[in-house]
Protein backbone atom coordinates (compact mmCIF):
# COMPACT_ATOMS: atom_id res chain seq x y z
CA UNK A 1 0.00 0.00 0.00
CA UNK A 2 1.31 3.77 -1.09
CA UNK A 3 2.09 6.22 1.42
CA UNK A 4 -1.21 8.24 0.16
CA UNK A 5 -3.47 5.41 1.08
CA UNK A 6 -1.95 4.52 3.93
CA UNK A 7 -2.52 8.57 4.78
CA UNK A 8 -5.85 8.08 3.92
CA UNK A 9 -6.48 4.77 5.60
CA UNK A 10 -5.59 6.43 9.02
CA UNK A 11 -7.41 9.59 7.93
CA UNK A 12 -10.92 7.19 7.54
CA UNK A 13 -10.13 5.94 10.90
CA UNK A 14 -9.78 8.87 13.19
CA UNK A 15 -11.90 11.25 11.44
CA UNK A 16 -15.44 11.40 13.22
CA UNK A 17 -17.96 9.78 11.23
CA UNK A 18 -21.40 7.85 11.79
CA UNK A 19 -20.64 5.90 14.78
CA UNK A 20 -17.86 7.47 16.45
CA UNK A 21 -17.76 6.85 20.56
CA UNK A 22 -16.98 8.77 23.15
CA UNK A 23 -13.41 7.74 24.70
CA UNK A 24 -13.52 4.12 26.38
CA UNK A 25 -11.07 5.47 28.79
CA UNK A 26 -11.18 8.21 31.26
CA UNK A 27 -11.85 11.38 28.57
CA UNK A 28 -9.54 13.96 28.87
CA UNK A 29 -11.85 16.78 28.87
CA UNK A 30 -14.82 15.35 31.02
CA UNK A 31 -17.20 17.34 31.98
CA UNK A 32 -15.42 20.35 30.72
CA UNK A 33 -17.90 23.13 29.37
CA UNK A 34 -16.49 24.44 25.98
CA UNK A 35 -16.71 27.18 23.58
CA UNK A 36 -15.88 26.98 20.07
CA UNK A 37 -16.68 30.06 17.41
CA UNK A 38 -15.91 28.97 14.03
CA UNK A 39 -17.31 25.81 14.62
CA UNK A 40 -19.14 24.83 11.50
CA UNK A 41 -16.47 24.04 9.46
CA UNK A 42 -12.65 23.09 8.70
CA UNK A 43 -10.58 23.44 12.30
CA UNK A 44 -13.53 24.69 14.44
CA UNK A 45 -15.72 21.45 13.31
CA UNK A 46 -12.68 18.81 13.83
CA UNK A 47 -11.95 20.61 17.36
CA UNK A 48 -15.67 20.62 18.84
CA UNK A 49 -15.86 16.76 17.68
CA UNK A 50 -12.40 15.99 19.32
CA UNK A 51 -13.78 17.53 22.36
CA UNK A 52 -17.07 15.54 22.27
CA UNK A 53 -15.11 12.82 22.32
CA UNK A 54 -13.03 13.51 24.78
CA UNK A 55 -16.08 13.90 27.31
CA UNK A 56 -16.72 18.16 27.04
CA UNK A 57 -19.96 19.68 26.59
CA UNK A 58 -19.36 21.68 23.47
CA UNK A 59 -21.38 25.37 22.65
CA UNK A 60 -20.88 24.89 18.85
CA UNK A 61 -20.60 28.69 17.47
CA UNK A 62 -20.76 29.65 14.01
CA UNK A 63 -22.54 32.33 11.72
CA UNK A 64 -23.94 29.58 9.67
CA UNK A 65 -26.69 28.36 11.65
CA UNK A 66 -27.26 26.06 9.48
CA UNK A 67 -23.71 24.69 9.14
CA UNK A 68 -23.78 24.98 13.73
CA UNK A 69 -26.64 23.08 14.03
CA UNK A 70 -24.84 19.93 11.47
CA UNK A 71 -22.12 19.51 14.16
CA UNK A 72 -24.27 19.57 17.01
CA UNK A 73 -26.25 17.04 16.02
CA UNK A 74 -23.56 15.09 15.06
CA UNK A 75 -22.06 15.51 18.49
CA UNK A 76 -25.45 14.74 19.75
CA UNK A 77 -26.42 11.79 17.93
CA UNK A 78 -23.37 10.06 18.95
CA UNK A 79 -23.90 10.70 22.73
CA UNK A 80 -21.87 14.14 23.34
CA UNK A 81 -23.74 17.22 24.96
CA UNK A 82 -23.47 19.74 22.37
CA UNK A 83 -25.66 23.55 21.68
CA UNK A 84 -25.49 25.03 19.01
CA UNK A 85 -25.04 29.30 18.43
CA UNK A 86 -25.33 31.27 15.68
CA UNK A 87 -23.10 34.05 15.85
CA UNK A 88 -21.43 37.46 14.01
CA UNK A 89 -17.85 37.61 15.71
CA UNK A 90 -17.12 40.64 13.71
CA UNK A 91 -20.71 42.18 16.25
CA UNK A 92 -19.98 43.04 20.08
CA UNK A 93 -22.98 42.33 21.60
CA UNK A 94 -23.12 39.13 19.74
CA UNK A 95 -19.74 37.83 21.14
CA UNK A 96 -21.30 38.89 23.91
CA UNK A 97 -24.41 36.79 23.76
CA UNK A 98 -22.53 33.77 22.63
CA UNK A 99 -20.47 33.83 25.54
CA UNK A 100 -23.33 34.05 27.70
CA UNK A 101 -25.34 31.80 26.14
CA UNK A 102 -22.53 28.47 26.57
CA UNK A 103 -22.29 29.82 30.13
CA UNK A 104 -25.73 29.57 30.72
CA UNK A 105 -26.63 26.41 29.11
CA UNK A 106 -24.34 24.50 31.53
CA UNK A 107 -23.72 26.87 33.92
CA UNK A 108 -20.83 27.73 33.62
CA UNK A 109 -17.36 28.02 31.21
CA UNK A 110 -14.33 25.88 31.56
CA UNK A 111 -12.46 26.41 27.91
CA UNK A 112 -12.81 28.96 25.29
CA UNK A 113 -11.58 28.17 21.40
CA UNK A 114 -11.25 31.37 19.66
CA UNK A 115 -11.38 29.80 15.84
CA UNK A 116 -13.47 32.10 13.69
CA UNK A 117 -11.75 34.25 11.17
CA UNK A 118 -12.20 36.00 7.65
CA UNK A 119 -10.26 37.60 5.15
CA UNK A 120 -10.52 39.31 1.22
CA UNK A 121 -7.64 37.63 -0.04
CA UNK A 122 -6.53 39.04 -2.79
CA UNK A 123 -6.21 42.71 -2.31
CA UNK A 124 -3.51 45.18 -2.12
CA UNK A 125 -2.91 47.63 0.79
CA UNK A 126 -3.94 50.62 -1.52
CA UNK A 127 -6.93 48.47 -2.44
CA UNK A 128 -8.16 47.98 1.35
CA UNK A 129 -10.86 50.48 2.11
CA UNK A 130 -11.90 51.69 5.72
CA UNK A 131 -15.17 49.33 6.10
CA UNK A 132 -13.11 45.91 4.79
CA UNK A 133 -10.45 46.85 7.14
CA UNK A 134 -12.43 47.24 9.84
CA UNK A 135 -14.59 43.74 9.23
CA UNK A 136 -10.89 41.74 8.92
CA UNK A 137 -10.12 43.22 12.41
CA UNK A 138 -13.53 42.50 14.29
CA UNK A 139 -13.89 39.58 12.73
CA UNK A 140 -10.13 38.35 13.22
CA UNK A 141 -9.12 40.41 16.03
CA UNK A 142 -11.60 42.33 18.23
CA UNK A 143 -14.17 38.98 18.27
CA UNK A 144 -10.92 37.54 20.65
CA UNK A 145 -10.75 40.72 23.19
CA UNK A 146 -14.79 40.62 23.02
CA UNK A 147 -14.88 36.96 23.79
CA UNK A 148 -12.21 36.83 25.94
CA UNK A 149 -12.98 39.79 28.12
CA UNK A 150 -16.90 38.15 28.76
CA UNK A 151 -15.69 34.49 29.56
CA UNK A 152 -13.14 35.55 31.94
CA UNK A 153 -15.26 35.62 35.25
CA UNK A 154 -16.41 32.24 34.09
CA UNK A 155 -13.19 31.04 33.51
CA UNK A 156 -12.09 32.55 36.72
CA UNK A 157 -14.40 30.91 38.16
CA UNK A 158 -13.91 27.39 36.84
CA UNK A 159 -10.18 27.02 38.40
CA UNK A 160 -8.80 25.55 35.13
CA UNK A 161 -9.90 28.06 32.37
CA UNK A 162 -8.23 27.42 29.17
CA UNK A 163 -8.39 29.83 26.18
CA UNK A 164 -6.76 28.98 22.69
CA UNK A 165 -6.42 31.55 20.07
CA UNK A 166 -5.11 30.92 16.59
CA UNK A 167 -2.02 32.70 15.42
CA UNK A 168 -1.22 32.07 11.09
CA UNK A 169 1.96 32.12 9.15
CA UNK A 170 0.60 35.07 7.08
CA UNK A 171 0.80 37.29 10.25
CA UNK A 172 4.93 35.53 10.82
CA UNK A 173 5.86 35.96 7.53
CA UNK A 174 3.88 38.43 5.95
CA UNK A 175 1.16 38.10 3.27
CA UNK A 176 0.60 39.84 0.21
CA UNK A 177 -2.73 40.68 -0.97
CA UNK A 178 -3.95 40.03 3.04
CA UNK A 179 -2.17 42.47 4.85
CA UNK A 180 -4.58 43.43 7.22
CA UNK A 181 -5.81 39.43 8.34
CA UNK A 182 -1.91 39.12 8.67
CA UNK A 183 -1.81 42.45 10.91
CA UNK A 184 -4.68 40.96 12.75
CA UNK A 185 -3.64 37.14 13.45
CA UNK A 186 0.02 38.53 14.75
CA UNK A 187 -1.95 40.84 17.19
CA UNK A 188 -3.38 38.22 18.40
CA UNK A 189 -0.41 36.60 19.51
CA UNK A 190 0.51 39.70 21.66
CA UNK A 191 -2.91 40.06 23.25
CA UNK A 192 -3.03 36.66 24.37
CA UNK A 193 0.85 36.62 26.26
CA UNK A 194 -0.68 39.44 27.66
CA UNK A 195 -3.76 37.70 28.85
CA UNK A 196 -1.93 34.73 29.89
CA UNK A 197 -0.10 37.02 32.25
CA UNK A 198 -2.59 39.17 33.80
CA UNK A 199 -4.88 36.22 34.15
CA UNK A 200 -2.49 33.28 35.30
CA UNK A 201 -3.48 34.18 39.11
CA UNK A 202 -6.86 33.37 38.04
CA UNK A 203 -5.70 30.10 36.86
CA UNK A 204 -6.71 30.48 33.20
CA UNK A 205 -4.37 29.51 30.99
CA UNK A 206 -4.25 31.27 27.35
CA UNK A 207 -2.18 29.40 24.25
CA UNK A 208 -1.88 29.47 20.53
CA UNK A 209 -2.14 27.53 17.90
CA UNK A 210 -0.38 28.17 14.39
CA UNK A 211 -1.53 25.66 11.72
CA UNK A 212 -0.72 25.12 8.09
CA UNK A 213 -4.11 22.55 7.72
CA UNK A 214 -5.70 21.20 4.79
CA UNK A 215 -9.01 24.00 5.82
CA UNK A 216 -11.78 24.93 3.47
CA UNK A 217 -10.57 28.48 3.53
CA UNK A 218 -6.91 27.23 2.69
CA UNK A 219 -8.46 25.12 -0.15
CA UNK A 220 -9.86 27.69 -1.68
CA UNK A 221 -6.99 30.00 -2.10
CA UNK A 222 -4.82 26.52 -3.27
CA UNK A 223 -7.79 26.88 -5.80
CA UNK A 224 -7.33 30.80 -6.50
CA UNK A 225 -3.57 31.23 -6.23
CA UNK A 226 -2.11 27.73 -7.08
CA UNK A 227 1.19 29.22 -7.74
CA UNK A 228 1.54 30.24 -4.25
CA UNK A 229 0.36 26.59 -2.90
CA UNK A 230 2.74 25.14 -4.61
CA UNK A 231 5.35 27.08 -3.33
CA UNK A 232 3.92 27.11 0.29
CA UNK A 233 3.91 23.13 0.15
CA UNK A 234 7.71 23.10 -1.38
CA UNK A 235 8.36 24.88 2.31
CA UNK A 236 7.08 22.70 4.66
CA UNK A 237 9.32 19.75 5.55
CA UNK A 238 6.88 17.27 5.87
CA UNK A 239 5.80 17.70 2.20
CA UNK A 240 2.04 18.39 2.40
CA UNK A 241 -0.66 20.84 4.48
CA UNK A 242 -2.36 19.03 7.76
CA UNK A 243 -5.60 17.94 8.42
CA UNK A 244 -7.67 19.39 10.85
CA UNK A 245 -8.75 15.96 12.49
CA UNK A 246 -5.77 14.34 12.67
CA UNK A 247 -3.43 16.81 13.40
CA UNK A 248 -4.38 20.16 14.76
CA UNK A 249 -7.75 19.17 17.09
CA UNK A 250 -5.69 16.76 19.25
CA UNK A 251 -3.50 19.31 19.87
CA UNK A 252 -6.53 21.19 20.84
CA UNK A 253 -7.34 18.86 23.15
CA UNK A 254 -3.91 18.55 24.57
CA UNK A 255 -3.49 22.39 24.90
CA UNK A 256 -7.38 22.39 26.94
CA UNK A 257 -6.59 19.49 29.05
CA UNK A 258 -4.77 19.06 32.60
CA UNK A 259 -1.97 17.43 30.31
CA UNK A 260 -0.82 20.76 29.36
CA UNK A 261 -1.66 22.09 32.59
CA UNK A 262 2.13 23.97 32.65
CA UNK A 263 1.80 25.76 29.53
CA UNK A 264 0.85 29.65 29.17
CA UNK A 265 1.65 31.92 26.73
CA UNK A 266 2.88 29.41 24.53
CA UNK A 267 2.25 29.35 20.18
CA UNK A 268 2.28 25.42 19.24
CA UNK A 269 3.36 25.43 15.52
CA UNK A 270 1.40 22.66 14.05
CA UNK A 271 2.89 23.18 10.62
CA UNK A 272 5.37 20.32 9.26
CA UNK A 273 7.96 22.50 9.88
CA UNK A 274 7.14 25.17 7.60
CA UNK A 275 7.27 27.71 10.16
CA UNK A 276 10.88 26.62 12.28
CA UNK A 277 12.78 29.92 11.10
CA UNK A 278 10.11 31.86 12.41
Amino acid sequence: MNEGANRAKDRDRARPGPGWERTRMTPRLEGRRALVTGAGQGIGRAISLAFAREGARVAVADIRSEAADAVAEEIAGSGGDSHPIAVDVGIRVDCDRAVGEAADRWNGLDILVNCAAWAQVGVPIDGVDDALYRRTLDVCMSSVFWTMRAAHPHLKRSGRGSVINFASNAGSEGMRGNAVYAAAKEAIRGFSRSAAREWAGDDIRVNLIRPIAASPSTVAWGEAFPAQKKVAEKAIPLGRFGDCDLDVAPVAVFLASDDARYLTAVTLPVDGGGGMER
